[in-house]
């Protein structure tokens, strides 16, 4: 069962514009509210390819989508075009790409991507391969843990956090997500105006680093517009501003693509009030103009 709400569902489907008999490609299944409502759209003569690298969100969209016309695959969105290809598709007409978390996953108290949990400090997409987060913590020198969080984080208190870190991380090795939470919390003076947890900038520069999120959205951003029959569209929906940048850099450098969002579209009031998560999601829309 999933919990998982999708975000700007609307304005992505007036992005990507489908049409029936269209084959789309969703490059992040997530819990697949985006992928029905595509599939209703393309009808019985269109193709919905649908790719996560996390297994779980595989299984569980196969089991609540069993639809004929839907192929769905554990991979990185990055290898999108090898993976069509085995099924013969050389050009498809829309790619949606939602970066980030779902609720079912934040939800998914042994992977630790909440840091509400005593999850296993994990964060991996795909807990069969890469190196779990803890062991990040646990082995990087001071330096090379602070850099990473600033970088991947964009969090101002990276040195000090780091600092106490590799300090207790002596005594007790740092094993769950409440463990390191609770010390990036210590680190972080209060303030009034704070609006997310003071962990969540941490928590999102470990989890890019043990997924390589930026590096593999670039390597997409160069590959899929290439996939995509002129006229055809590419939407990507991001959720911090290292993502958004390398989307809004692809799109305006790419010269087969015409932007058709000259600021990207973020959710209504009435979608805030039912999904605050959505209040970050940025979405940008490419038309494929080149032959």
């Amino acid at each position: 069962m999933t919990i998982h709400i999708p975000v700007l569902c609307a304005e992505v489907i007036d992005g990507i514009d489908p049409q029936p008999g269209d084959t789309i490609v969703d490059g992040t299944l997530g819990g697949g509210g985006h992928t029905r409502e595509l599939l209703d759209l393309i009808g019985p003569s269109g193709k919905l390819f649908g790719f996560d690298r996390d297994p779980y969100a595989v299984e569980e969209t196969r089991r609540r989508i069993p639809d004929a016309n839907a192929t769905f695959i554990v991979a990185n969105y990055s290898d999108v075009p090898e993976y069509l290809a085995q099924y013969g598709v050389e050009l498809v007409d829309s790619v949606l790409l939602d970066l980030g978390l779902s609720s079912d996953q934040l939800a998914d108290r042994e992977r630790g991507f909440s840091f509400q949990s005593d999850g296993a400090l994990d964060l991996r997409f795909n807990p069969m391969a890469g190196e779990p987060a803890a062991k990040l913590v646990n082995r990087l020198s001071e330096r090379h843990l602070a850099d990473l969080i600033y970088e991947f984080g964009e969090e101002r208190f990276s040195r000090r956090i780091a600092r106490k870190i590799v300090k207790l991380r002596h005594a007790n090795r740092i094993e769950t997500s409440s463990q390191l939470a609770a010390i990036v919390r210590s680190c972080i003076p209060k303030s009034r105006t704070q609006t997310i947890d003071p962990a969540t900038r941490t928590f999102q520069a470990l989890r890019i680093a043990v997924n390589d999120e930026l590096k593999w959205l670039k390597v997409a951003m160069n590959r899929l517009p290439d996939l995509i029959r002129p006229g055809g569209r590419i939407v990507v929906i991001s959720f911090h501003s290292l993502e958004d940048r390398i989307v809004k850099q692809a799109m305006n450098e790419n010269s087969e693509l015409e932007v058709l969002t000259r600021k990207p579209v973020q959710a209504s009031e009435a979608e805030l009030a039912v999904n605050p998560r959505s209040r970050s999601a940025k979405l940008r829309v490419a038309k494929r103009v080149g032959g």
